[in-house]
């Protein structure tokens, strides 16, 4: 791909072009996140969008600058996510027919969603590389305009208006944690960032799992893939374009593990009462696994998108719960005869812990067949008293082995 990226101006251009369509997000300073990491830290809530995602900005500046003939076409694009939702959304408000290809294992509701805002959602392979390729196949076919979630000058241009409004809220800002998948978010933000404040440090955040853009820039072989949170900015193929932009402009790519992904995501809902999606914490998850790259420094990230299951993050609350000690999963061996849970349970009472769930295990275990293996669920105050209940446990005489997270 030729080097056509976007300038400052086309930036600007793209936030008068978008403005009064787009939401001009909170940009909010946390205090007790700062407490935690040991900085200023900045958050911009682009998870308040209509769509819950910054993809809008992209996608709307590349719809406004169709022609009336490329309208009259309709448009075509290839997402399972945020990105389908921008187009479909903004497609329908300005009267383009929008096409979507989606891998076939999508999730229903994400079908749903899409198909709601009115656009022709095409299932079409198992991975998003099939889909991809459909949907360039069918733009070739049928004269769609080919509408690229990151490497086009339109959409990074369309990103970059959030740089805009980050420094004209926080001026003071040094530091900028931008989450990275295909790279068109933190090329945006970046050629904004340096017109504006040329001194300011851009760094790049990927998944532990998916470390492509900085695989690419470091020349290094580096294993991509799994189940990361963060799907957002599961990218294997990272842009050509933007690729280019990252390496001019962003000051280095961290990566982060999925358990700071989960933390972030936990902390967001219980500090911030805000839901975002894996990709959109990974900016505060930099932070919070290597809080000293960061301490005494003014630091703005964005939370580029909130779209998560609610069974998901449901089992990420309830994991965060397990990592901080409050929920706790025991075995207890015990002999079996009456009596003994009625023991058991007496001192979890004496402890305050309640009991969520009981099995016992006479079979499967490697005790004596005259005893049992009592496995217990609970949920308590805090850590400290798991600990005490524990220790109480054992001054009884029952042998205590606690399940582990990781």
């Amino acid at each position: 791909m030729t080097d056509t990226r976007p300038t400052f101006a086309d930036i600007e251009a793209a936030a008068a072009r978008v403005a009064g369509a787009v939401i001009r997000t909170p940009m909010l300073m946390s205090r007790t996140l700062s407490q935690i990491i040991g900085a200023e830290v900045w958050l911009k809530f682009e998870n308040l969008q209509f769509t819950a995602a910054y993809k809008e900005r992209g996608a709307l500046n590349k719809l406004l600058q169709l022609s009336d003939e490329e309208k009259r076409r309709g448009v075509i694009a290839a997402s399972a996510g945020n990105h389908a939702q921008a187009v479909a959304y903004h497609g329908a408000r300005l009267g383009i027919p929008v096409t979507i290809v989606m891998p076939e294992p999508t999730p229903t509701i994400k079908v749903v969603q899409t198909e709601g805002h009115g656009a022709t959602v095409v299932l079409h392979g198992r991975v998003f590389d099939d889909a991809y390729a459909h949907a360039r196949q069918l733009e070739a076919e049928r004269g769609y305009v080919f509408v690229h979630p990151f490497d086009d000058p339109a959409i990074i241009a369309g990103t970059g208006t959030i740089a805009l409004e980050m420094l004209a809220a926080a001026p003071e800002l040094d530091t900028l944690v931008v989450p990275i998948g295909g790279g068109g978010l933190i090329s945006g933000v970046a050629i904004a960032a340096r017109e504006l404040k040329p001194e300011i440090e851009i760094v790049g955040v990927e998944a532990e799992m998916f470390p492509a853009m900085k695989a690419i820039l470091d020349g290094k072989e580096m294993v991509i893939g799994g189940d990361t949170l963060a799907e957002g900015i599961a990218v294997k193929h990272p842009g050509e374009l933007t690729r280019k932009i990252i390496a001019d402009l962003v000051d280095r790519i961290d990566l982060v593990p999925e358990a700071a992904i989960e933390h972030a995501v936990a902390l967001l809902v219980g500090i911030e009462k805000t839901v975002v999606e894996g990709a959109g914490a990974a900016g505060l998850a930099a932070m919070l696994a290597e809080p000293e790259k960061y301490r005494g420094r003014k630091v703005g990230t964005i939370l580029c998108g909130g779209n998560i299951d609610t069974h998901l993050l449901a089992n990420v609350l309830v994991r965060e719960l397990v990592r901080c000690g409050r929920i706790a999963r025991l075995k207890i061996a015990a002999e079996d005869r009456p009596g003994a849970l009625a023991a058991i349970t007496a001192i979890f009472h004496e402890c305050g812990v309640n009991i969520i769930e009981t099995n016992h295990h006479r079979v499967f275990t490697a005790l004596p067949a005259k005893d049992t293996m009592i496995e217990v669920e609970c949920e308590a105050r805090d850590a400290e008293a798991v600990t005490r209940l524990i220790a109480r446990l054992e001054e009884a005489g029952f042998k205590v082995e606690r399940n582990a997270l990781e």
